[in-house]
């Protein structure tokens, strides 16, 4: 499956996560399979697929994101395979993408 075009405002709604996020030292920008990702100890809790921002959420906050309008689980091959801990949120939902993120660096930290 090609990966969905970025459009320029998804990237920008981004680009200002990362720039947030990435002040804390702990927090690493990069690419996961060609994504845009951010990563917390080397390990992947967010990143951009298409006008989607993806997040690896747990329990409440898994339930509630995935509830959003336009919410799915994350199948980045479009075969129906989804990863299970990730919610992708639509553009449309960006206001929610920082709060999301800051939720999806919090599980990681829980789980290490």
């Amino acid at each position: 499956m090609d990966r969905p075009a970025i459009s320029d405002p998804a990237r920008h709604a981004y680009d200002e996560i990362v720039a947030e996020l990435t002040a804390e030292e702990s927090v690493k920008a990069g690419q996961m399979m060609g994504m845009p990702t951010l990563y917390l100890a080397g390990k992947a809790f967010a990143g951009l697929f298409g006008d989607a921002m993806v997040f690896k959420l747990d329990g409440e906050a898994h339930a509630a994101a995935l509830a959003r309008p336009g919410a799915t689980l994350f199948d980045p091959s479009g075969k129906g395979r989804p990863m299970k801990a990730w919610v992708g949120v639509p553009i449309a939902e960006a206001s929610a993408w920082p709060t999301l993120a800051v939720q999806a660096m919090e599980a990681l930290e829980t789980q290490s």
